[in-house]
């Protein structure tokens, strides 16, 4: 297959181009900042700098590699993850324009499937504080537009609702695995939320079976098998590093210091991946993030 990756330099678009060059496919890789192309051009590809709001140019490095396969990737979260609604404005806009000028360019190239990757925790919520809904809104038009582009046939649409990302290698992992071992992370008392998480090796492993399997127009959720509350990840991740277990306060604490960041902690997903292991012949190496963080503190240790 020739596969184009948009958003080949961020946090899952490093892992999938190296493991679809591994799996024989020539890989076009896009990424916006220039001096990211030699770490691309070291993984295998072939490296396009676009910037994805600017229709013409995206058009063109898409039209002129001539892929089969067009993937979705394009994110502008800081490095350690967003904390506030501010560090989501860049990356809705590439949900909703980006994805307008990449589909158009997919379409126009004649591509014949185009995999989006979306963020399984945003969800419709009516109470959700407005620069929340803006998010939300984003994914919408992000998945509807993947998702309608399938009806008449123009191309084969599949949207792909990661969990939570973590795993090696990944900088919001690494920083929690610290802040961890320093004591400076706490928990929440009474901590009733569900939160659904993914190996960045199986939201890989999934994205590839997306490539051959899977129903245009199709959406799935591509979490583990359990969702866990944000108080019992850190426990987990505690005693697996052998640290203190985590200060618990009260939810009213982050709702005072980090509104975002607590809204997010209180979500209740109970999210299945039951779709995706009968559609597309997938499931997780991983079932739930004790297996797959005992697995990434293994390699760090050796």
């Amino acid at each position: 297959m020739r596969v184009f990756v948009a958003g080949a330099s961020g946090t899952i678009g490093v892992p999938l181009v190296k493991a679809l060059v591994a799996a024989g496919h020539h890989v076009t890789a896009m990424t916006r900042t220039p001096s990211k192309q030699a770490g691309l051009v070291a993984l295998g590809a072939t490296p396009v700098v676009a910037d994805a709001l600017d229709a013409a140019a995206v058009r063109r490095v898409v039209v002129d590699a001539r892929p089969t396969h067009v993937i979705h990737q394009l994110t502008a979260l800081p490095k350690d993850g967003p904390k506030r609604t501010a560090d989501l404005v860049a990356t809705n806009r590439l949900r909703d324009e980006g994805t307008r000028h990449l589909l158009a360019a997919a379409v126009d190239a004649g591509a014949t499937r185009f995999i989006g990757g979306s963020f399984a925790w945003l969800r419709d919520e009516p109470e959700a504080p407005e620069g929340t809904r803006d998010a939300i809104r984003a994914i919408q038009s992000m998945e509807s537009q993947i998702v309608e582009a399938s009806r008449p046939g123009r191309i084969e649409g599949i949207v792909l609702r990661y969990g939570g990302f973590y795993g090696p290698g990944n900088p919001m992992t690494d920083d929690l695995i610290e802040r961890i071992r320093r004591g400076r992370l706490f928990a929440i008392r009474n901590d009733h939320g569900l939160l659904p998480f993914i190996h960045l090796e199986d939201a890989v492993s999934a994205t590839l079976a997306a490539l051959d399997h899977g129903r245009p127009g199709g959406i799935y959720d591509i979490v583990d098998d359990r969702a866990m509350s944000f108080s019992d990840v850190v426990a987990t991740i505690a005693t697996l590093v052998g640290a203190p277990r985590p200060r618990a306060v009260p939810l009213w604490v982050p709702r005072l210091l980090m509104p975002y960041f607590a809204r997010v902690l209180s979500l209740h997903l109970e999210l299945s991946n039951a779709r995706a292991r009968a559609e597309l012949g997938w499931r997780p190496m991983y079932p739930t993030i004790r297996e797959g963080m005992a697995s990434a503190l293994r390699r760090a240790a050796a």
